[in-house]
């Protein structure tokens, strides 16, 4: 399953794109996320934990990345994991693009995501609208960060202040909202009369 999200900073590209070098940093704005252990040669072990509808998921794996790009401002990782009560496995190459958008920068995530087991189950619709709520999270969270470590805040500091991650009901009610949206939009809008 493809699935495309974009979202824009107001940071320079050349900072984006510095942040994105430095992986941990990266994953600890994507709520759910935590690396455990450096394998070594852009690669890491590590935990993804998400909600679906009344289920808690949490894989365990690895993420490696595959390309940098300096030149197109691109990098590329391939995840893959296992659910770790043996409901299912995933796998999924994630590419992020950054370009300029007038003094900010744009970043358009593609991910090519394979499921199996329990996750498998999930519809298209509720798997985009808990990935957009992710990268919405993800965005706000890059952002604090880059202006934290521009004011001079160490490392300790930023990780101690850290926005919280979403808890699983949050997500899920903001993913329930998202469909719902979806729906009325689908089934009530094209019913509208013209004005």
């Amino acid at each position: 399953m493809l699935i495309k999200n974009g979202f824009q900073v107001t940071e320079p590209i050349e900072k984006v794109w510095q942040f994105f070098g430095n992986i941990p940093q990266v994953a600890t704005c994507l709520p759910g996320t935590e690396l455990t252990e450096s394998l070594g040669d852009d690669k890491y072990a590590g935990r993804v934990a998400v909600r679906m509808g009344p289920v808690r998921l949490q894989f365990a794996g690895t993420a490696d990345i595959t390309d940098r790009d300096e030149a197109a401002k691109r990098i590329v990782v391939h995840a893959t994991g296992a659910e770790e009560k043996g409901r299912g496995q995933a796998s999924m190459v994630v590419t992020a693009t950054l370009t300029r958008a007038g003094q900010g920068t744009k970043v358009d995530v593609t991910q090519d995501l394979q499921l199996a087991g329990a996750a498998a189950q999930y519809g298209r619709g509720m798997i985009s609208d808990v990935t957009s709520v992710l990268m919405h999270d993800f965005a706000v969270n890059l952002q604090d960060r880059i202006q934290r470590i521009d004011r001079g805040e160490s490392a300790e500091q930023v990780a101690a202040a850290a926005a919280t991650p979403a808890s699983g009901f949050t997500l899920g009610l903001r993913a329930a909202r998202m469909a719902l949206l979806r729906v009325f939009r689908r089934f009530f809008l094209p019913y509208q009369p013209a004005s």
